[in-house]
């Protein structure tokens, strides 16, 4: 069992950045696909980026030329490296981790996840 626990968020003009931190507790987080999510105010959760256990990654088109998503194995954390923020980009964040299973194609990052942290703000004030 793994315990996620989001930090970096915060308050920024448009334009800033942030880095975003999720720290797994647990032994297995090198085996884990490991992905990132956003809940703005009255909208639905939405996909942001992911990353498998070896090291593919995928990023959402709204952010795919901004945003950059890493890992690193041994300090158990991954992180959302965010350079250039826009206001629709102010939501909760959440990280969210599963463990590795044989799945195919783009299974992966599109299953439902099956841990989640508890969230961080970002605010992007215009």
């Amino acid at each position: 069992q793994v315990q996620l626990v989001e930090s970096g968020g915060g308050l920024v003009q448009a334009g800033g950045s942030l880095r975003l931190s999720c720290v797994a507790s647990g032994s297995t987080f090198s085996t884990y696909d490991m992905g990132w999510f956003r809940q703005a105010p009255g909208k639905e959760r939405e996909f942001v980026a992911a990353m498998r256990w070896g090291g593919s990654f995928v990023l959402a088109d709204s952010v795919k030329d901004r945003f950059i998503i890493s890992r690193d194995n041994a300090k158990k954390t991954m992180y959302l490296q965010m350079p250039v923020l826009k206001s629709e980009d102010t939501a909760v964040y959440y990280c969210a981790g599963n463990p590795w299973r044989p799945v195919t194609g783009d299974s992966w990052y599109r299953d439902p996840y099956e841990y989640w942290g508890q969230g961080t703000q970002v605010t992007v004030s215009s």
